[in-house]
């Protein structure tokens, strides 16, 4: 399980954890049954507090994507994966919102970020079709 923190981007660290693990989910990295880091070693390969991590959990726990075991650690949930379409979109969603507010600042026209995103999703594509 890959989870990058910055802390530049105005997110709270607990937040960040929460959507990448939200993230891997819908994605298939993490599947149903899989045991996610414990809290302490999460927190030690982020450099963080080990409490930022039991938030971002305690979240995910609320939301239905994990379970917690008592004393055996906390696991994706099988109901909770792969995560509804709904979800998909809203974790795509905040991202376009994140992307077009960063082009705004940065004065990119919307065209000129359209033909970015399709230059950018053929070039994908092409790396997909060769691999």
């Amino acid at each position: 399980m890959q989870i990058h923190i910055s802390t530049n981007d105005g997110v709270p660290i607990y937040l960040q954890i929460v959507n990448q693990i939200k993230y891997l989910v819908a994605s298939g990295r993490l599947l149903p049954g899989e045991e996610l880091l414990p809290i302490r070693g999460l927190a030690e390969l982020l450099l963080i507090n080990p409490n930022t991590v039991a938030r971002a959990y305690r979240e995910l726990e609320a939301a239905g994507i994990v379970e917690k075991h008592r004393t055996a650690g906390t696991y994706v949930s099988e109901q909770g994966s792969p995560l509804a379409r709904r979800e998909r979109v809203k974790i795509l969603t905040e991202r376009v919102d994140a992307l077009l507010a960063e082009a705004r600042q940065l004065d990119v026209a919307f065209e000129d970020l359209v033909k970015l995103v399709q230059t950018r999703h053929v070039a994908m594509q092409t790396t997909r079709n060769e691999e």
